[in-house]
């Protein structure tokens, strides 16, 4: 029964012992191509819909509405494992707007007001491909024309196909689901690693069972970016890091009111998270 459950994992035990509500794996990605350790491609993706909402709201562009998606397609090159973006191959923006506005204009809008403010110069260029508005008319939005709400944006959320997900969304849950702490922990470790210079990119899991306390398993992925193995990371990890439930809610202060802000323009990347302010590393 439910009550049972509960009462496996967090009755009766403190804080720091309480046992994860459910099992699942998480991953944490980080990266060294942007200042916050994010890729450039999901970065300007969230840029590009910040701004859209900007112009909206201040009036720059009265025909904007709130429904807007963008994918941005980045080409890159690698080395040592590490990944460095050249330009920007091709950038789509599908956003509803009002019925009087004709294509023309919203492209050329979006192109000048929107793309080329955000996305800095030396990423653009003549070859760049704008899919702009493609589906034509996008009048009808928001739960109106699309069910998509709570959860259903796993990627988008985090590292915007970069890396890997395990599958738990984030929105919608408190700070005792494992799906959002242990994903919020795992960025932590991987940006402090990328922080620390001890790697360039580095993929991080961790995996749980219903009521254990400790993960069942960590593991580092580097791509090769690194000089250490990562069997000496993973040390480094275990040395620094306590990821069990209880212990990650205390350290990144997650029973505060936070959650709000990350309904919009992703959960990583943002410097006013605690999971986004490396840790000071001791090996």
């Amino acid at each position: 029964s439910l009550s049972h459950i509960a009462q496996g994992v967090h009755i009766d035990r403190k804080e720091e012992d309480m046992g994860a509500g459910d099992q699942g794996l998480m991953f944490g990605y980080a990266t060294d191509e942007t200042e916050e350790c994010m890729p450039l491609t999901i970065v300007l993706a969230h840029k590009l819909n910040s701004k859209m909402a900007e112009l909206r709201r201040n009036g720059t562009i009265p025909w904007l509405r709130p429904d807007s998606k963008t994918q941005v397609t980045v080409h890159y090159e690698q080395e040592n494992g590490a990944v460095i973006p050249i330009r920007v191959h091709t950038v789509v923006i599908s956003v509803q707007h009002d019925d009087f506005i004709g294509l023309e204009e919203q492209k050329e809008v979006l192109k000048e007001k929107v793309i080329k403010v955000v996305v800095p110069a030396k990423y653009l260029d003549d070859k760049t491909i704008y899919h702009l508005q493609p589906s034509g008319r996008f009048v009808i939005g928001g739960p109106q024309g699309d069910a998509g709400v709570t959860g259903r944006k796993i990627i988008v959320d985090t590292y915007g196909g970069w890396g890997a997900h395990g599958g738990g969304a984030f929105s919608g849950k408190d700070f005792s689901k494992v799906d959002r702490s242990a994903a919020y922990a795992a960025r932590w470790v991987a940006k402090s690693l990328v922080k620390a210079k001890l790697c360039r990119r580095v993929l991080v899991q961790v995996s749980y069972a219903i009521g254990v306390a400790h993960p069942l398993s960590i593991s580092v992925f580097t791509y090769g970016s690194s000089q250490k193995s990562e069997r000496e990371l993973l040390q480094i990890v275990n040395k620094n890091f306590d990821l069990r439930p209880g212990v990650i809610v205390r350290e990144l202060n997650l029973k505060r009111p936070i959650y709000q802000k990350t309904a919009c323009y992703g959960h990583f990347g943002r410097s006013e998270f605690t999971w986004e302010v490396p840790k000071e590393l001791n090996y």
